[in-house]
Formats: structure tokens, C-alpha cells, sequence
């Protein structure tokens, strides 16, 4: 039974093609802000995180009201490392806003993104953005989006697709390029002659699946997810089907549907809507909310495997405790596996041979939102180099994971731009020129992407554009380059004086300034030469009687690199470390004795 006055999208899309702009213009349209109210720009990035970084890490459940039907709006992350938060919230979903530049066209993760829309069966309304853009190419995008689902094996009906073309910036959707219309109603009107309705049944027994969670200090865990079934009634018995087959039986206290940006409270919530129910205790992603005389259970949610590990283990930094509140491996593994709950495309282990958990995920940025947003509370940690995760071809030989990656850059910086990938085991599988720049594509291991980006930006002097995102698995590409510069390594356990770091700063670049706590084992610079040298930042100048202190007023020092978490991340080797703590990022050596890293060498 087709329920006519609900539809629910998903927007998806490569990064910063301009979805969450996308949705401020919907809400907008439907009168969701009032007229002298002041609103952010891209409203739904609400995370400190997504604010800093400019992009959408978490999916966002938002409805609008138009007319009679009320629309569920799904915003997705557009970048390849949290692919997992896309797959599982298209579940819900009955069609799928598939938003492409009109300048760049279906980029990679456009290809990830619609791949499994085309899977679901979902109704694909291609929404070509910023028209408005100097060298905009509507008319080619469509026919490389329609190539694009030829290539991916799209069904006739999903061949057939309906146009909109847009300026979310400017706030306007149009049925053709150039028809002059300057509001988002044609957009609403495609959603709602064009998405099917949910098809599902009233009267039958409840069946709510839990696509995402989300927590309140409240009333603790909040499970999401399309009632597929029946209607969900607040104090309702229900009968939960875990994802290991457990079965419990429990109350539904609070029922909410969405609206606008927020949920409110119902009596009951019918089939076909998107819901959110509290009374799971320990809801995790996956698990079926349904009827205790008549269970029904769906097809399990699955996601495409981590790529990419990296180990948390407390940290034995001697100034451990001075910025962090929780320094505790006990404390430090109960957040993991808390993390595991909620976050279906990570894998989180106790980790062989070590006191830490092995935290497996898509990639480093991946990874490295779970270390910022744990930073910021209150924790401190030690993390060391990603490492790829290694697979068997059944014939003794080892596959590795495979990235496409493209690259825009000026035509004259295209051959730095091949070197670059060639030094770090790329192949380059397509090339060609659009406009006054190159458009190169490669494939790449996923070892070689990590500090890529630093590279080649130097290599171009900040002009290239690059995007990667995983392929497949490909036979195992044997070792290639890693960092040649040493490293200067402090001493002993000091504060860094400017006298000292002025004589070093001539032998390399220095990674910390003046004043600056250090620790026998702690990375203080990299050396402009071959091989680690032991250095000390606490040296100041020997006085005698026409000498004075006053005389270091007079030292000039280049100011010192500051590492984010991902550069740090790509930038450390096998031995190293990077200590995280709610103030710094630090790098040291894993064994900090000058004699132990000796003995560990000769042997």
C-alpha cells in the first residue's frame, strides 16, 4: 500500500558538490526559517568537526512539509572515508537526489555514492548544481552521469531519469538551464511526481529497522531508522532481534518523527515514515524493533570492509596527565568499544601483542575524526603509523587495497603531477585536457596515498586538485619510497630555548618554538640529511663576563611547522608515534632511549 503524502530522499554526492547547501535552500522553500531569522550557512554541519573541516562527516535526518507531503530528507558525506554512513541510511530512503557539478561532472565518489542507490532499486532525479559556475557544461554532465549508470548497470527505468538544474547558492532549481525561473519549486515539485512512495503496510505487525543511532544525556540511546510495518505506539511491547540473533523483549517509552530540524514527540508513527524510538537501551545499527506474536527481520545491514588500521594504546609520554583528564587503557578501550556501537564501518579489536585496540576504518581522515573528537574529550593517547590492511589471494601471494585517485592540475604542472604518483606507485590509467587544465586519473595503493596530497601540492605549488577513494583489491606492489630525511630527536626531558633552536633550525626544519615542554625520544625537527641525529633544545649560551642573557633578544626563527592529526598521521614511520592530547600533537620515537633505539637497530 502506497503511503502518498510521505516521500524520503537521500541526497547524495561527491564532496563539495554542494549538498547541504542543497538542503538549506529545500528548508528555506518550505518555510522552515522565519523571514528575519538569522541563519548559518550549510545549517546541517552542526558538528564542531564538520564546521572546521567544511565537509559532512555525519549523515542528518531533516523533514519539510510541502503541500500535503511531507518529504524525509537524508544529507550524506560526500567523501570516500565515510562511505559507511551513506550505505547503511540509503535503507531508508525510496529515491536519491544524485547532485553533480555542472564544471566537474560525476567525479569518484559520485560513482561509490550512485552505485548503491542503483543496488537499493532507488529512483535516481539528477540535480546538475551551480550552473551558474564559469565553464559550466550542463549539457555534457548529463550525458556523463548517463554514461556513468550505463556503466554501472542501471535498470531502464533508472536510465530514465529526470533532469533539474540548480544553483543552490542562489537559492534556484529549473526544469532547463536557461529558463529563467528563480525559486527551488521546480525541485520539490520533480521530488514529489518523481520519488515513489513508500510502499509498506499499516496494518501489519510493526517492523522498524535502526539505521543510525543517535544518544541523549536524557534518555541515553535514540535508534533511528523506516518503520517498514504497522504502526509504532508510544508504550508499545516489542520484541528486539539483535544482530547476533539475541532476542529481548521491551517497551517503546518515546516515539518521534522529524520535522524540519528537529524531532517531536507522537502518540504514534505510522509506516512508510522515518522514526525515532527510545526504549532500545542498547540499540545498535542493524537491529530489527518488531512485533513479539509476529516477528519480521530484514535483510542484515552490511558495509564495504575497513581498508586501513591504525593501534590506540595509552600513552607513556613522560608529560602524560598534564593536559587530558583520562589517560587510562581501561578507560581509553570502554570508548572504543562504545565507538564500535554506532559506527558499523569501523572495526575495533583488542589489538595482538599490544596493551591498545586495533581501530580498523576507510582512511587516515577516517580514522582521524575519531582522535579529534576523542581529544576534545578529555582524552589522552598514543597512535602509530596506519597501516593497510593485507589480504590473501588463496594462492600465497597477498592483495592490498587499490585507490582511484584524479587529479586537476594546470597543464604545466602535469608532469610533476605523474612523477609525483609515479614515486609513490601510482599508474596512471587516464589523461586528458579540459579547459586550461589536466584531468589525469591513476591507480594507486592505498600506502602510497598517505602524505600524497602534501607532495603534490608542493610539487604544483598549490594548484592541484585531488580526490581518491577505494577500488578494489589488486596484487600486493612491493615496497617503494619512504621519507629520506632524518629526524632531530631531543635528549633528554627539557623545556626548547631559542638559543638552541636557532643553531638547529640552520641543520633542518624545527617542529616545535621556543619554551616548549620536550622529552628524551620526542621529535623536535627533521633533518635536512640522511639519518636521525640526537640533538639538545635545552642548550643556552655559556656567560662570562661580557656576555649576557639579554643577547638571545636578538635570535630570529623561522616559525615551526605545526602538524594536523592527519599530517602527523602520514607523516610518522613504523618506529614512531603520535601522541594525542586535548592541547598538542606530538611525534616521538616509540622506544625514547637514545641506546634502546641502538640495540633495537642491531638486532
Amino acid at each position: 500500500m502506497k503511503q502518498d503524502n510521505i516521500r524520503n530522499v537521500a541526497i547524495i554526492a561527491h564532496v563539495d558538490h554542494g549538498k547541504t547547501t542543497m538542503v538549506d535552500r529545500l528548508l528555506g522553500a518550505a518555510g522552515a526559517f522565519r523571514e528575519n531569522q538569522r541563519v548559518e550557512e550549510r545549517v546541517l554541519d552542526s558538528n564542531d568537526q564538520e564546521r572546521e573541516r567544511g565537509i559532512t562527516i555525519l549523515s542528518k535526518n531533516i523533514a519539510i512539509q510541502y503541500g500535503d507531503v511531507k518529504i524525509n530528507v537524508i544529507d550524506t558525506p560526500g567523501h570516500a572515508d565515510f562511505g559507511g554512513e551513506v550505505e547503511r541510511v540509503l535503507n531508508m530512503a525510496d529515491g536519491a537526489l544524485l547532485i553533480v557539478d555542472a564544471f566537474e561532472g560525476p567525479m569518484p565518489q559520485t560513482r561509490f555514492v550512485l552505485r548503491h542507490a542503483l543496488a537499493l532499486g532507488l529512483r535516481i532525479v539528477v540535480v546538475v548544481n551551480k550552473v551558474d559556475r564559469p565553464g559550466a557544461r550542463p549539457d555534457e554532465v548529463v550525458d556523463a552521469v548517463f554514461d556513468l549508470m550505463v556503466e554501472l548497470d542501471a535498470s531502464d527505468e533508472q536510465l530514465d531519469f529526470p533532469v533539474v538544474f540548480a544553483s543552490a547558492m542562489n537559492g534556484y532549481a529549473r526544469y532547463a538551464a536557461d529558463d529563467g525561473n528563480m525559486d527551488m519549486v521546480p525541485l520539490l515539485d520533480t521530488i514529489v511526481q518523481q520519488v515513489p512512495a513508500p510502499d509498506c503496510e499499516p496494518s501489519g505487525p510493526v517492523a522498524l529497522q535502526i539505521c543510525t543511532v543517535d544518544h541523549s544525556s536524557f534518555v541515553g540511546r535514540i535508534g533511528v531508522g523506516r518503520l517498514y510495518s504497522g504502526t509504532m505506539h508510544k508504550g508499545e511491547q516489542v520484541l528486539v532481534i539483535k544482530n547476533d540473533g539475541t532476542r529481548y523483549n521491551t517497551q517503546i517509552k518515546q516515539v518521534f518523527t522529524f520535522q524540519e530540524l528537529g524531532k517531536v514527540e507522537v502518540e504514534a508513527a505510522g509506516a512508510g515514515d522515518i522514526i525515532a524510538v527510545v526504549g532500545v537501551d542498547d540499540a545498535d545499527i542493524g537491529d530489527m524493533v518488531t512485533n513479539r506474536d509476529n516477528p519480521i527481520r530484514l535483510d542484515p545491514i552490511e558495509v564495504e570492509q575497513p581498508t586501513m588500521s591504525v593501534v590506540f594504546e595509552p600513552s607513556t609520554s613522560p608529560l602524560v596527565g598534564r593536559e587530558g583528564d583520562i589517560v587510562g587503557g581501561r578507560q581509553l578501550r570502554e570508548r572504543l568499544l562504545k565507538e564500535a556501537e554506532s559506527n558499523i564501518s569501523m572495526r575495533i579489536t583488542d589489538a595482538p601483542n599490544s596493551t591498545g585496540m586495533e581501530v580498523a576504518g576507510r582512511g587516515v581522515l577516517h580514522l582521524s575524526v575519531l582522535m579529534e573528537t576523542m581529544r576534545r574529550e578529555g582524552f589522552e593517547f598514543q597512535v602509530g603509523r596506519p597501516q593497510v590492511i593485507i589480504k590473501s589471494d588463496g594462492h600465497g601471494g597477498k592483495l592490498e587495497p587499490i585507490e582511484e585517485a584524479t587529479v586537476d592540475v594546470p597543464s604545466e604542472y602535469a608532469g610533476k603531477a605523474i612523477e609525483v604518483f609515479g614515486t609513490a606507485g601510482g599508474e596512471m590509467v587516464d589523461m586528458f585536457q579540459r579547459g586550461e587544465d589536466t584531468h589525469l586519473m591513476f591507480k594507486i595503493p592505498s600506502r602510497g596515498t598517505m602524505g600524497l596530497r602534501t607532495r603534490l601540492l608542493n610539487a604544483t605549488r598549490g594548484e592541484a586538485i585531488m580526490f581518491h577513494r577505494f577500488s578494489e583489491y589488486g596484487p600486493y606492489r612491493g615496497e617503494f619510497g619512504r621519507r629520506k630525511n632524518g629526524l632531530m630527536i631531543a635528549k633528554e626531558n627539557e623545556k626548547s630555548v631559542a638559543y638552541a633552536l636557532d643553531t638547529l633550525q640552520q641543520r633542518g626544519r624545527l617542529f616545535v618554538g621556543p619554551g616548549v615542554d620536550c622529552y628524551e625520544g620526542m621529535i623536535v625537527g627533521e633533518s635536512a640529511k640522511e639519518g636521525d641525529m640526537v640533538v639538545n633544545v635545552a642548550r643556552t649560551k655559556s656567560l662570562g663576563n661580557q656576555r649576557s642573557s639579554s643577547a638571545d633578544k636578538a635570535i630570529s626563527l623561522t616559525p615551526p611547522i605545526s602538524f594536523t592529526l592527519e599530517e602527523a598521521l602520514e607523516y610518522i614511520e613504523d618506529d614512531e608515534l603520535v601522541e594525542v592530547t586535548p592541547q598538542s600533537i606530538r611525534l616521538r620515537k616509540r622506544l625514547l632511549s637514545a641506546i634502546d633505539r641502538k640495540k633495537a637497530n642491531k638486532s
